[in-house]
């Protein structure tokens, strides 16, 4: 980090992404933007759903039910792969928003246009607390694994963006859905855009500097990245014995944890942004308070690197097994799909240094592309006798996050 950080400085003096344009794409334009393509993936997005829904009422009350699978592994972890290659798949695919769209239809009304404006100052905050139910859920609460929890969760949600989208619009969906939100900031990431209207090709990093800000963004990334954190953490010999020997119920001690992860991730980024000074750019000064708004879109390389490198076998193994499962939903002895004789090769068990080396690789990796990210954006909002020192205080920060991450992925 410190090295990919002087390379900067001397390197790169002047700000590069803040106008990105991109090469256009034509022929896959009008691929994507074809009625049929459209509908194609709305349909493939309510099948899913529908799959799964029925899964979640009609299958049995036990891990084999993939249910479990689809929610925890091809919806939270899947998402981040699929929008890390296609961009924001959740927007294009998602059940909520056709759902929303075929009720606006049935009633005369614009699914784009709610009765009321969204307001401006919730920003991501819907977003940020449905993200953090949704890791509480998986990773503290002591039902995760009951198929009534989880079916309970699901059904919340889909009732609140179905409100919410008939209340607000699609703008909802855009600032409130939590998987929208999430896959679409991962999906900056893709080389794949939309410029003037255009179907477009750039760099990521390019891609990346497009991230609207808006209230709630560092409460999303904090989630993100801490609760990715936390789960590193409880899985560590030193917690499992803290909470075995306390006499405080290791549920209280875990949502303790996990609460104190999110804040931390959240605290010391904005600590960091607001220690880098205050910054002339074109239409004004920028004040101390939105400076980690202004820089939240450089931790998105980072929480995608870290998901990646944590919930890989998680991905390949589980995701492999939900596949089989998948093919004989209610345990009767099915196989819909013909992938019920699929296994799980468990090749990155028999393989750790292959492990251990993408592992690190993702992990820095995201928090190289991170510090490009802070640098550029550095070079466009603050004045030019803090463009460098300015950076240091988030820097150090990003060497914690990478030295924390590393750490715990491999001594849990």
């Amino acid at each position: 980090m410190v090295l990919s950080f002087t390379v900067l400085v001397v390197a790169w003096r002047t700000p590069r992404y803040s106008t990105p344009g991109g090469r256009a794409v034509p022929l896959v334009q009008r691929l994507v933007d074809a009625r049929w393509y459209r509908v194609a993936l709305r349909v493939l997005g309510m099948v899913l759903f529908v799959f799964t829904a029925a899964t979640a009422v009609f299958g049995e009350n036990a891990l084999t039910n993939p249910f479990f699978g689809i929610v925890y592994v091809w919806w939270w972890v899947g998402l981040i792969a699929a929008s890390l290659l296609f961009g924001p798949v959740w927007r294009a695919i998602s059940p909520v928003r056709t759902i929303n769209a075929g009720l606006a239809r049935l009633a005369g009304s614009d699914p784009e246009v709610g009765v009321r404006e969204y307001p401006s100052w919730l920003g991501y905050w819907p977003a940020a607390i449905g993200l953090y139910s949704f890791v509480w859920l998986e990773l503290v609460y002591r039902f995760s694994t009951e198929l009534g929890s989880v079916r309970l969760w699901c059904a919340l949600y889909v009732a609140v963006m179905l409100i919410g989208g008939a209340v607000f619009g699609n703008r909802f969906y855009e600032r409130a859905d939590p998987f929208e939100v999430y896959s679409t900031l991962v999906g900056k990431l893709s080389v794949w855009a939309r410029h003037e209207g255009r179907l477009v090709v750039r760099s990521p990093l390019a891609n990346l500097a497009t991230v609207t800000v808006r209230p709630g963004l560092v409460a999303v990334v904090g989630v993100l990245f801490g609760s990715t954190a936390f789960d590193s953490f409880k899985e560590s010999a030193w917690w499992i014995t803290t909470t075995y020997r306390s006499d405080i119920s290791g549920t209280v001690l875990d949502n303790v944890a996990l609460l104190v992860f999110c804040l931390t991730a959240a605290g010391l980024f904005s600590l960091a942004c607001a220690a880098v000074g205050i910054g002339t750019p074109l239409e004004g000064r920028v004040r101390r308070r939105d400076l980690p708004d202004l820089f939240a879109h450089s931790m998105v390389p980072i929480i995608a690197g870290y998901i990646f490198a944590h919930y890989l076998t998680l991905l390949v193994d589980i995701g492999t097994q939900t596949l089989a499962r998948a093919s004989d939903p209610f345990g009767e002895g099915w196989d819909i799909l013909g992938t019920a004789g699929l296994e799980p090769s468990y090749w990155f068990s028999y393989h750790p240094t292959v492990l251990a080396t993408v592992k690190v690789l993702a992990v820095v990796v995201g928090h190289v592309v991170a510090a490009v990210a802070a640098h550029d954006r550095a070079l466009e909002v603050l004045p030019r006798r803090h463009q460098i020192t300015g950076q240091l205080p988030l820097l150090a920060v990003m060497v914690v996050f990478t030295a924390g991450g590393l750490f715990l992925l491999f001594n849990a």
